[in-house]
């Protein structure tokens, strides 16, 4: 029922905008002179996203575009996203930067946007469809794999582990998964790696699933947590369980993750460069309306970090509160 409300949703979206393209003209939102790009997040709620448009605004300032940045309100909001995403192109801008939920929902929309000639800038996740000009996004497979090194190292190569994973829908949330999957069926073949949960981000649904994961296996040695919803969930989750002896890795940062780390109780996780990823979105969307081409990715940092090495000023600064 759900998917045939998110069809229905594109295919009125997907006229929507053949009919907006047709009577639009010189006083739509990108006829000024300023180059305007509209910029399509995952969510709003996460201080990832903050940190995303943080970038994104300083980047336009320095430009001289103008941009705008929406997400839906939690991270499983797939058919508000596309009516979101619709909305913006009504708009006429410049060029749209998108970060897609589900990496096919959004595909008819991609191809009206690309019949109107605004060039798409995919970031923090890619899509199945060659429409956009570039990818701006970490390798999250490489970084799950940072994850899953580290994991390995705290438990002695040896134990089982868990994975609550935000979706399996993004490219980011498969991506995630496989990395820390595939690295550790290679590198640490005596550890066992349960089969994916997903919370889809949130806090609460993630600090469930961990508790369950938790009561059904009660020789569970560590838990890996794909982003930063996840990741607090699962540091609620083993902490309402009250074990004290479980390895929690993470990815993203954020105040509570943090938090966590100083005092012990995750073990540590990977950050990305959000300030850093919003700038490139929106300096690769200036090049793409001036025609330039681009590479097919643009590939934004990540750092593993821990107790060890948090005060680090490279660290500190691609932390975000």
């Amino acid at each position: 029922m759900r998917m045939k409300r998110l069809f229905a949703a594109i295919a009125v979206a997907t006229l929507t905008l053949t009919l907006a393209a047709c009577g639009s003209g010189g006083d739509s939102a990108g006829g000024g002179e300023q180059p305007f790009i509209a910029i399509v997040s995952k969510g709003f709620q996460h201080q990832f996203w903050q940190a995303v448009k943080k970038g994104a605004e300083e980047e336009a300032a320095k430009q001289g575009a103008r941009v705008t940045f929406v997400g839906p309100a939690t991270e499983q909001e797939v058919e508000e996203q596309v009516n979101m995403l619709t909305n913006e192109l009504a708009k006429s801008p410049d060029a749209v930067g998108f970060a897609a939920l589900d990496s096919r929902a959004a595909a008819p929309l991609l191809q009206q946007a690309k019949s109107q000639d605004i060039p798409v800038i995919a970031f923090d996740s890619g899509v199945d469809s060659d429409v956009p000009v570039t990818t701006v996004a970490t390798d999250n497979k490489a970084a799950a794999a940072e994850a899953a090194k580290h994991m390995a190292q705290r438990l002695g190569g040896k134990g089982k582990v868990a994975m609550v994973v935000h979706d399996q829908t993004s490219k980011s949330g498969t991506d995630r998964r496989d990395g820390f999957r595939e690295w550790m069926r290679q590198n640490a073949p005596g550890i066992t790696v349960l089969d994916a949960q997903y919370g889809g981000g949130d806090q609460l649904e993630s600090a469930n699933i961990t508790k369950s994961i938790i009561s059904a296996n009660p020789d569970l040695a560590g838990i890996y947590a794909s982003n930063e919803g996840s990741a607090i969930g699962a540091i609620k989750g083993v902490q309402e369980s009250g074990r004290k002896n479980i390895t929690v890795v993470g990815f993203d940062s954020g105040k509570a993750q943090i938090d966590a780390i100083e005092n012990g109780v995750m073990a540590g996780a990977v950050t990305q460069d959000p300030i850093d990823m919003g700038r490139r979105l929106v300096s690769s969307a200036i090049k793409a309306i001036n025609g330039e081409q681009l590479p097919k990715t643009i590939d934004t940092n990540y750092y593993w970090y821990d107790k060890t090495n948090i005060d680090d000023p490279k660290i500190q600064a691609v932390l975000y509160r």
